[in-house]
């Protein structure tokens, strides 16, 4: 098995999920769109972003935040009307490199988020016993806000657990809280696009992830 590119939590090579310089026990989120330079670095700094924000921690707490990309462009940096989203957002664009989506980035997360239902399907097709893991981020979102956060482990249990906790939840509901329409848990390509899609694109997203910043973390956006 190879390791994860640096910078984005280096694996030592054993079987035990430890990263250098991370906590032994964390909590991997992964970012999934197609070419990984649009969507999924949109995804992937912004929840960096709110994590931070909320919690003041370089580590999260454990929780790691990565992206990938079913045909991602290996290397490639992000479009740059997706830098400057990020950085109206107040975002850090800085250092992104796209990735391809391999088995290992699957077997790795503990979340796996994609911009669409294909995207969700192609990660549950590689198998790695995914499918219990692997939502659409909007779907996520969705699920999220029925769940209450009352039953979660309280935060002094560890954001890890907490974590866990709420996929498992979610995807207990999964089947019983369907979507309104098949678009609804859709984030379209602004691949190409000019600015003010992407900028569409960076607020139906970043609007996706408060809800989920707020479950894992149990602290709310600021005012």
């Amino acid at each position: 098995m190879t390791a994860p590119d640096a910078g984005r939590g280096i694996w030592d090579g054993e079987e035990t999920r430890t990263f250098t310089g991370l906590p032994r026990d964390s909590f991997r989120i992964l970012h999934v769109s197609t070419g990984n330079v649009c969507r999924s670095p949109i995804t992937e700094r912004l929840t960096r972003h709110a994590l931070a924000d909320r919690l003041g921690d370089p580590l999260w707490g454990g929780l790691v935040v990565e992206s990938a990309g079913t045909w991602g462009h290996e290397g490639a940096p992000m479009e740059a009307n997706a830098e400057t989203v990020l950085a109206e957002f107040g975002a850090d664009p800085s250092g992104f490199m796209g990735r391809e989506l391999l088995d290992e980035h699957v077997i790795m997360a503990d979340l796996v988020l994609t911009a669409t239902r294909d995207h969700r399907q192609q990660v549950i097709s590689m198998g790695h016993s995914a499918g219990l893991r692997t939502f659409t981020l909007k779907e996520f979102t969705r699920l999220v806000k029925a769940i209450d956060t009352a039953t979660l482990p309280p935060l002094e249990e560890g954001l890890v657990i907490r974590a866990r906790a709420l996929v498992r939840a979610a995807a207990a509901l999964r089947g019983w809280l369907l979507a309104p329409t098949a678009e609804a848990d859709e984030v379209f390509d602004p691949y190409g696009a000019p600015l003010p899609f992407f900028r569409s694109i960076g607020d139906e997203i970043n609007e996706a992830l408060d809800p989920v910043v707020t479950a894992l973390t149990g602290v709310p956006a600021r005012a």
